[in-house]
């Protein structure tokens, strides 16, 4: 049976460290780590996400600024609120939350986070410094996944990893994250051929698909280390890509859902604005 990737228990050593960051960041420089969190409209999930990266900044230190707005609000509005926390010295990070209304153009609007507040990635020059090599922020979910990876003393460099699923939030960025490792990258899409045979070949299988049950055992090699990134209900039952309990069989390491990625995901952020907070500083000298 594979060894359980524990993300809850992860991402609690992680808090720990973050708030002690914060703390020695306070004595120092006599004010807190400051993250602004913009959520335009009420979707349900985007609420409870919003409710979790709360607590979890109290938890750790970090003064948190929700900036509730209408579904109706336009998107020079919503510019301009950007514009301001840039401007903000107590604002360490910008956290804009997803989805953002009909109408909205996350490339106008996300394209206005300075780079250095960007702690989810959304900005296309994030995006685009991540491409390059250079210093920038990755969106929080493949950052943790690459905590996880990293938490099992697996040597990254010259393994093949099989990422299935090409989104601007987890896919690529990840095939980024794990090209700087020096690993060997497969990604894949919805008009891939031969999934299960390209999975076999990965030391590493990382599913953000979004199906529940596509990765089954005869997709993973044995020992493989599978990483599950989706999120998906099946009988009223919060479950992800992969079929748990057989892939877990053949597997050297597999994630849980819950408790897998999802509590790396806000912890990241939490570190992202952590690390925002000492470059504002570095900066402003």
């Amino acid at each position: 049976m594979a060894n359980i990737l524990n993300g809850i228990e992860l991402s609690r050593q992680m808090r720990n460290m973050v708030a002690d960051m914060c703390r020695a960041f306070e004595e120092k420089y006599h004010h807190t780590v400051g993250l602004a969190i913009i959520q335009v409209g009420d979707n349900p999930a985007s609420t409870s996400y919003v409710k979790n990266n709360l607590r979890l900044c109290k938890e750790v230190g970090i003064s948190a600024y929700h900036h509730k707005l209408s579904a109706k609000t336009s998107e020079a509005d919503i510019i301009a609120l950007i514009d301001r926390l840039n401007a903000d010295e107590n604002v360490s990070g910008i956290l804009l939350q997803l989805p953002l209304p009909e109408g909205i153009s996350l490339q106008n609007v996300a394209g206005r986070i300075s780079p250095t507040k960007d702690v989810d990635g959304l900005n296309p020059l994030s995006a685009g410094n991540l491409y390059m090599g250079y210093p920038a922020f990755a969106p929080c979910t493949p950052s943790g996944v690459l905590e996880l990876l990293k938490s099992t003393k697996t040597e990254l460099p010259g393994k093949h990893a099989v990422i299935v699923g090409a989104s601007n939030i987890v896919g690529k960025p990840l095939a980024m994250l794990l090209m700087r490792e020096m690993a060997t990258v497969t990604v894949c899409n919805i008009y891939t051929k031969n999934l299960a045979e390209l999975c076999r070949q990965g030391d590493i299988v990382i599913s953000a698909a979004g199906k529940a049950d596509l990765i089954t055992k005869e997709h993973v090699k044995p020992g493989a280390i599978v990483i599950d990134v989706g999120i998906n209900f099946k009988d009223k039952k919060l479950v992800g890509d992969v079929s748990y309990d057989e892939v877990a069989e053949v597997a050297g390491w597999i994630t849980p859902v819950p408790g897998g990625v999802g509590p790396m995901t806000v912890t990241m952020l939490m570190f992202n604005t952590y690390a925002a907070a000492i470059e504002g500083k570095e900066i402003n000298k």
